[in-house]
Parts: structure tokens; C-alpha cells; sequence
């Protein structure tokens, strides 16, 4: 692989490859995003998130996005209640001033920031990726579903493919990218949901908006059925009603997906025990019920290197929601991967930068290792223990966020020290 101009290719533009291409843009090096969607707003992106002081919101520093970041996060939206199915509250936090260890962010604007901030053309939309093949000596061809060419730039056209010397698989769950270096693959976690949401709340849902307040509202019974709402921007509130399940529990349970009514039928019978209010809520919804299910990698997971490519995000580390770790992890491997390709760029191989960008990459590679093995295997813990028939009497209870943000701040002041030793004193982008 050359260390000199590399023929850079990232398949995927969500949070993780859209900040990877900005941090390497920023560092002079060009670089294509491939991706399956139409446009970056052609589908539902989901509810909201929140970036974290030492993960997500240092990879938005690499890429020169913070004020952006901060002119469009909800600080307040980092409130949490937790109740019990009879709406009983038993956990309830609420963010001191000026408290942004984990603010809030739609996931669609974040995707519009981050796609903004790259030089038009980066991204080929409508590029759905076939196969990746590998070519020796580390180069690699995709080949996409389309037939479309790669536009001048990085790597080389062949028709309906492009080769380069380093593919950056950021495509998700699913990744096609990922069996070129592992064959790990998803595994259900036994819990499924339903996808909802509901508009205009303060005015159309105003009993749905008290009880959400600011941030999230988690319920659970302690056998296995949990409602989770999250407050959105522009007043809307997206909900998941969620239960331990089979993977196709509405076969067995004779249900059309997309009969509206009948699923509403069928979960106020899964959830007749819970109070009026909260089962209110199942009823309520603005629009279809949109069938999910929860996934992950085993972890921890780890591989050999391979020449030419690597993964980030969640085609290297699928975890449960639980810990809201996903997105920010996914976020600071694509800044740190782009950070170790332009120090071995820059250094044009030299000792001290990495002798070649192999060697950037595997180092990349054994540090995401390590940042996310823990964080994944706990992750995917919570949510079994979130969704495990416990007694009345012990119910499972969330984190002390107060603490979580103290050690949120901590570590991104440990992580910053760190990286000005590594690089020298060098100040970051």
C-alpha cells in the first residue's frame, strides 16, 4: 500500500464515515463516501442521541464542528425518569446548568452537519455495495449495485467498481466490508420493538409531554416489556415499545405488521397490566408501528489485520443501545483512524508517523480494540438486565448520571492530555 497518495474509499455515510472523510479532508486528503441511500435525508435516520464529552463530542473537535454541534444540541434533553409499568417514578435526573457532558442531537441533523461540512462530491449517493474484493498487495475493488461510476477522484474507475488502497468499511450492522477481515456476524439479543412516534406534542399530546418532560422517560414491568420516550426536536416524541420476543414473534402471534389497528389490538393486550396513562400511550401514536429488533457482535471482537482494510462504527462493534455508546464510538474511530492515516501521510512513512499506512491502520485497529471491547459487553449486559423478569421489590435501576457525567468530563480531559503527549503538543483541529 502507498504512503504517499493513498486511494482512500469509506462505504457508509452515516456518523462514522461522514466524520472520518471531514477529519481527513481537514488533514488534505481526498477521499469518496459510498452509500446505499439517495440523498442523506432519503429515510427515517431515527430518534435522537447523545454525544458524549469524551468520545462523541472530541471526534466533533477533530472535525471543526463543535459550535456547529452546540448551536444545534439539546443540553436539557439529558434528563432521565425511570418508572415502573404503574408509572410509579423511581429514578429521576436532571442536568445542572450548563451541563454538556452528554447533550442531545437528532440523528438526522447530525447527519446533516456532518455531511455539510465535506466538500460537495465526496459523497456518491445511491452507491449499494456488492462486493469487496481483494486485489494483492493491499488494494481492493468494490463493486456496486448501480452500475454507476466513481467520479474522478479517489481510486481508479472500472465501469461499476473503483479500487483503492484502503477500503474503510462504516456500512453499519450489515457491512458488507466486514468479511473481508472477520467472519463475525449479528446476533439477536432476544428483544424486539415497535418504532413510534408522535407529533406536536406540547399541543396535540400534551399528557404524552409532561410525562416525557425535557429528556427520556424508561418504563419497565420487570418481566420483560419496556416503554422508552425520547424527547426530538421540533416537539415531536419518538417512542419504542419493546419485549422480550422470538425474532418473529408476529408470526407466531398471527399479527400484520401492517395492519395498524391490529397491532394496536394486540399490544394493549401485551400491555394491559400497565397503568391507563402509560398504556395510553400504545394507542396514541401519529403513524405506523415500524417493527425493530435489537442486535449485536459478539464482544469483545477483535481480528488480524488485513492489508487495505479496515472497519469503525458499528460494522466493528454492534452493541446494544444501552449507555448510548454506539454512535459516539463510532464517531471517535473515524476521527482517530483519519488522524493516524494523515500523521503517516504527513510523515511520509518516517519513523515516529508509522513506517507505512498499514501500520497507521493496525495501530488504529488495536486501539478501537481496546476502547470498545468493555463498553460493548456491558452495553449488551444492560439491556438483558433492563428486559430480565426481576421482583417488585428489586427493580433494575438506571446509572447515577450524575457520576456517568463526571466521569463523561474526566475522561475526555484524560483523553485530550494524552493525545498532546502522543502528538507532541501539537493543538487539535
Amino acid at each position: 500500500m502507498t504512503t504517499s497518495t493513498p486511494r482512500i474509499c469509506i462505504v457508509g455515510a452515516g456518523p462514522a464515515g461522514l466524520t472520518c472523510a471531514r477529519v481527513l479532508q481537514l488533514q488534505g486528503i481526498e477521499v469518496a463516501v459510498y452509500d446505499a441511500d439517495a440523498a442523506v435525508d432519503s429515510r427515517d435516520p431515527g430518534g435522537t442521541l447523545d454525544l458524549h464529552a469524551d468520545s462523541g463530542q472530541i471526534a466533533l473537535a477533530d472535525a471543526g464542528l463543535t459550535d456547529a454541534f452546540l448551536a444545534e444540541a439539546r443540553p436539557e434533553g439529558q434528563a432521565k425518569t425511570r418508572c415502573d409499568h404503574q408509572g410509579t417514578v423511581l429514578a429521576r435526573f436532571v442536568p445542572a446548568p450548563g451541563d454538556t457532558a452528554a447533550p442531545e442531537i437528532d440523528r438526522g441533523r447530525l447527519r446533516r452537519m456532518l455531511y455539510d461540512s465535506l466538500r460537495p462530491g465526496t459523497v456518491r449517493w445511491g452507491h449499494e455495495l456488492v462486493r469487496a474484493t481483494p486485489l494483492g498487495g493491499g488494494a481492493h475493488r468494490l463493486e456496486f449495485a448501480d452500475g454507476g461510476r466513481a467520479e474522478r477522484g479517489s481510486g481508479v474507475q472500472h465501469g461499476s467498481s473503483v479500487e483503492a488502497d484502503l477500503v474503510i468499511g462504516a456500512d453499519g450492522a450489515w457491512s458488507k466490508v466486514r468479511p473481508l477481515v472477520t467472519g463475525a456476524a449479528p446476533q439477536y439479543l432476544g428483544v424486539s420493538y415497535l418504532d413510534v412516534r408522535f407529533d406536536e406534542v406540547d399541543t396535540r399530546h400534551p399528557e404524552l409531554a409532561r410525562i416525557v418532560g425535557d429528556g427520556h422517560l424508561f418504563a419497565n414491568d420487570n418481566d420483560g416489556r419496556a416503554v422508552i420516550l425520547q424527547r426530538n426536536a421540533g416537539g415531536v416524541v419518538r417512542g419504542y415499545l419493546s419485549f422480550r420476543a422470538p425474532r418473529n414473534w408476529h408470526l407466531e402471534a398471527g399479527v400484520d405488521l401492517a395492519d395498524r389497528e391490529g397491532v394496536r389490538s394486540h399490544l394493549v393486550e401485551e400491555f394491559a397490566h400497565w397503568s391507563p396513562p402509560l398504556r395510553g400511550l400504545i394507542s396514541r401514536n401519529d403513524g405506523d408501528y415500524v417493527p425493530r429488533s435489537f442486535w449485536a457482535l459478539p464482544a469483545p471482537l477483535d481480528w488480524d489485520h488485513v492489508p487495505g482494510v479496515t472497519l469503525i462504527g458499528d460494522a466493528a462493534h454492534l452493541m446494544a443501545p444501552f449507555g448510548g455508546h454506539g454512535t459516539n464510538l463510532a464517531m471517535l474511530d473515524g476521527a482517530e483512524l483519519a488522524l493516524a492515516v494523515a500523521e503517516t501521510v504527513a510523515g511520509g512513512g518516517t519513523p515516529g508517523h508509522g513506517s507505512t499506512l498499514d501500520e497507521a491502520v493496525a495501530r488504529y485497529e488495536s486501539e478501537m480494540f481496546a476502547r470498545s471491547a468493555g463498553l460493548a459487553a456491558s452495553s449488551n449486559e444492560a439491556l438483558v438486565r433492563f428486559f430480565a423478569t426481576t421482583s417488585p421489590d428489586a427493580p433494575h435501576l438506571p446509572p447515577d448520571h450524575a457520576q456517568e457525567h463526571h466521569d463523561y468530563l474526566a475522561r475526555a480531559a484524560a483523553r485530550r492530555r494524552e493525545r498532546s503527549l502522543r502528538t507532541g503538543g501539537r493543538p487539535e483541529a
